[in-house]
């Protein structure tokens, strides 16, 4: 009996893909994905025609143009590829049942039985591809890898790209050909301190006891990672939610202070939109801004527990006029929204209510009810019907939502 038990599949040059599958005109074209059409700005996904020329995720685009004259760049659209994630998702669990979702292009399952034997597991994998091949699309490529846990599944898919079949059962095997930056979880900074330590390859990784990368880690983290290394089906540490939030670098047209303020509200009704969705109330808001110098600007209010959306605007006001009286007239770069100091409802002590006098009630009550038939419009139409204000028009044509590395937004986000 093999001793492989996961199938971790990771979509190659997700973003990228997506676009030559949906744009005929694009395949086989070096493509940038990019978040907005200037030369000033970073790709945020190549694809493996750009990326022959050295174009890769955080290039300059200016810089990118040099590298490929012939560069393709195209406006990111996030809502295309959470509806592709879902389709390729669907396309999957005609295969196998999806364990886990790690990212937007990342996701594993687990083999049971006689699945975990090399010949079954091979065959599910060739099933699984030509299902996404079928289902959404011959330019939407994946690599998967097959191997005893699921973090040295994801390791096999680095192996092989694209379109990548790795099986890794025997180890240490295909481990030791690999460098330290190779393995999930080691970037540049990891990779010096395990250098001070004097692992300066896998294989000495490999050869450490757990007590002594837990010692170089500064945590219990090094110990777990060791026994990922070896092939343990050490369960990940699930995280719960901290904070809700958007952030947005400008386009030129809404770097003005009056057209960057109405973004900031914009990012701050979204914010609490999903906080509501989640079952959330917050009691902190943060608002951040960059201006074009560089320099940062951040101010935060804590509050009772609240998910309305007035009370936040409220607060970001009072928060906008104090960063006026600083900066004003002076052109932003980026704004960012955060909401933290989270709570269930069931989990809040006592009445939400218990220490405002009667009038404050009573408005506090209004606004939650508002707010939810804000909600119910926005369920009933799927899209926005009421509007805070006035609504900034971007070149992507939403606002805030975007697809961080561990989150995937869901569909009703690009519904304004």
């Amino acid at each position: 009996m093999s001793n492989i038990k996961y199938l971790f599949l990771d979509l190659n040059s997700y973003f990228a893909s997506v676009e030559q599958q949906e744009t005929p005109s694009l395949r086989g074209k070096p493509v940038a994905v990019v978040p907005m059409l200037t030369d000033a700005t970073c790709a945020i996904a190549a694809s493996y025609e750009a990326k022959r020329y050295g174009v890769k995720t955080g290039t300059k685009i200016f810089e990118a143009k040099q590298m490929c004259p012939n560069l393709h760049c195209v406006l990111a659209r996030h809502d295309k590829y959470v509806e592709y994630h879902h389709a390729i998702r669907a396309a999957a669990e005609k295969v196998l049942p999806i364990n886990k979702i790690w990212s937007i292009d990342e996701f594993d399952c687990v083999l049971m039985g006689r699945e975990q034997e090399v010949d079954n597991a091979l065959r599910l994998a060739h099933e699984m591809k030509a299902s996404i091949t079928r289902e959404v699309g011959p330019y939407v490529k994946a690599s998967i890898g097959l191997a005893p846990n699921s973090f040295l599944a994801k390791v096999a898919t680095e192996i092989q790209k694209p379109d990548g079949l790795v099986v890794m059962d025997n180890l240490p095997g295909l481990l030791f050909d690999l460098k330290l930056t190779d393995l999930p979880g080691i970037g540049l900074n990891m990779e010096k301190r395990l250098r001070r330590a004097g692992v300066q390859s896998v294989e000495a990784l490999w050869n450490l006891s757990p007590k002594h990368a837990r010692k170089i880690w500064g945590s219990v983290q090094g110990e777990r990672f060791w026994y990922w290394l070896h092939g343990h089906d050490i369960p990940y540490q699930e995280t719960q939610t901290c904070m809700v939030g958007h952030s947005r670098v400008l386009d030129p047209d809404l770097r003005p202070p009056e057209k960057a303020r109405l973004m900031a509200r914009r990012l701050l009704t979204k914010a609490t939109y999903r906080l509501r969705r989640k079952g959330f109330y917050a009691g902190r808001l943060c608002f951040s801004a960059r201006l074009l110098s560089g320099y940062k600007w951040q101010d935060e209010r804590a509050f009772p527990p609240a998910n309305d959306i007035f009370t936040f605007l409220r607060h970001l006001d009072d928060m906008w006029n104090r960063f006026q009286d600083f900066h004003s007239g002076q052109h932003l770069k980026k704004v960012a929204i955060i909401l933290s100091n989270l709570h269930k409802e069931e989990a809040l002590s006592g009445d939400l209510f218990l220490t405002a006098n009667v009038p404050d009630k009573r408005i506090q009550e209004k606004r939650q009810q508002l707010s939810r038939a804000l909600d119910h419009l926005q369920q009933k139409y799927q899209r926005e019907t009421v509007w805070m204000g006035t609504i900034p028009q971007t070149l992507a044509g939403h606002v805030g939502t975007k697809i961080a590395f561990s989150r995937v937004p869901e569909k009703e986000e690009f519904w304004s």
